[in-house]
């Protein structure tokens, strides 16, 4: 399923958040994905490159999926900040109203930082990995929802374009990285389960 140029980016399992949103908010795990984690990593390369989100449900995932791997913490891969929306629960969340996709990834919770910033975060952090996977193996990626959409947004060559994709817990997306930087998407929301 893998091939040595990948770039695989799993999502880590679902968190205890307790119905809030967090993106910056350092939660746990929440319970029940043994077989999951199993399933994974019976699949998952070898003689992959691991970096990792430093969020506590990243590096339990990580340990969980790959408990023997070392891996390089990255501070740039941290889920979107939601500012003042951190914590809220989702149902309270103030409807921002109607917006294209373009205007969504501008848009910022008060304090809070826009999609469009977090893809200036997370894009040279993808482009090292990417770089690293095109010469020397697959590398695997542990963050979130929000690292996963930038990297389709990379891919795809827009900002906007990953906000029209879904992202899983515990799902893996593949991009396989092509000579002078391109990529070609092989899969998103996979599961071997």
């Amino acid at each position: 399923m893998f091939s040595s140029q990948d770039l695989i980016l799993i999502r880590h399992a679902a968190a205890a958040t307790g119905g809030r949103l967090c993106g910056r908010t350092d939660v746990g795990l929440a319970d029940g994905s043994d077989a999951a984690f199993a399933a994974l990593s019976a699949v998952l390369p070898s003689n992959a490159q691991v970096r990792v989100s430093p969020a506590r449900r990243c590096r339990e995932t990580l340990s969980n999926v790959l408990p023997a791997v070392e891996a390089v913490q990255d501070g740039r891969l941290w889920e979107q900040d939601f500012g003042d929306w951190e914590g809220v629960l989702a149902s309270e969340i103030p409807d921002a109203g109607d917006m294209d996709r373009a205007a969504l990834a501008e848009f910022s919770a008060p304090g809070g930082e826009s999609f469009a910033a977090l893809f200036a975060r997370v894009r040279p952090a993808l482009i090292e990995a990417a770089e690293q996977a095109a010469v020397a193996g697959p590398v695997v990626i542990v963050a979130h929802a929000g690292t996963v959409r930038a990297a389709l947004s990379l891919a795809l060559g827009e900002v906007s374009a990953g906000l029209a994709f879904e992202v899983d817990p515990l799902s893996v997306t593949r991009l396989r990285c092509l000579p002078g930087g391109g990529f070609s998407i092989g899969s998103v929301n996979w599961s071997p389960s």
